[in-house]
């Protein structure tokens, strides 16, 4: 896996490098700055980038904005935002760019390298990878989806994991159920999302969607 790094520490960036590398992974670049990760994508083409939302000059929104053209401009390459900070808007313009290869981790709460290489590993496929915090506030919003709002409160809880990425084995765990009644509920969630067995979509995938779609920009009417 060869990916790019966008973020303004200079202590975390190359400490990002080095456990990474450690672990297999190639980093085709390390910057400092959203325009020089524009430019390492297009230039080394990597799975995925890791990207901090506040880049330099304004250290606001720089890291979300390219994040969003790269989804825009070069679609093969996952997106993982690694950031210190829950924000449902950035998160919002971000899925909506597209939700295939997207991923929102918070850098406070990962402590294992192996977690962290498998969540881009999953971004990289195409899959999504989501902080429970993040989850849970896009959750929130969600309340106001009709859909949503006829799941039960377990069934709430299973596609909140799903939402992270977890397999019906993981959900069991963190559960502490069967993987059958997992797969109770998750069939349970299809039914309700009017999401019907079919040979083309992915409903696992449309399921998660429907969900973060649903979150909306908190307060727009």
């Amino acid at each position: 896996m060869r990916i790019v790094i966008a973020e303004d520490s200079a202590i975390l960036r190359e400490g990002l490098v080095q456990l990474l590398e450690l672990r297999g992974v190639t980093v085709a670049a390390a910057v400092a700055d959203a325009e020089a990760l524009l430019a390492a994508v297009a230039a080394h083409r990597p799975d995925a980038a890791v990207v901090d939302i506040r880049l330099p000059p304004g250290h606001t929104d720089e890291g979300l904005r390219a994040a969003v053209r790269l989804r825009r401009d070069h679609p093969g390459t996952g997106v993982l935002i690694f950031s210190q900070y829950v924000e449902t808007a950035y998160a919002d313009r971000l899925f909506g760019a597209g939700f295939a290869g997207v991923g929102y981790l918070l850098k406070e709460r990962v402590m294992d390298i192996g977690e962290f290489v498998a969540a881009l590993e999953r971004v990289a496929a195409g899959g999504t990878a989501l902080d429970p915090d993040v989850v849970s506030q896009l959750f929130g919003a969600s309340r106001r989806s009709r859909a949503l709002d006829a799941l039960t409160p377990r069934e709430h809880e299973v596609l909140s994991l799903m939402a992270q990425g977890r397999t019906n084995q993981s959900i069991a765990t963190a559960l502490t159920v069967s993987e059958r009644a997992v797969e109770k509920h998750v069939a349970h969630v299809f039914a309700k999302l009017g999401l019907p067995p079919s040979e083309t979509d992915h409903r696992r995938v449309l399921a998660v969607l429907r969900y973060l779609e649903a979150a909306g920009p908190a307060g727009v009417s």
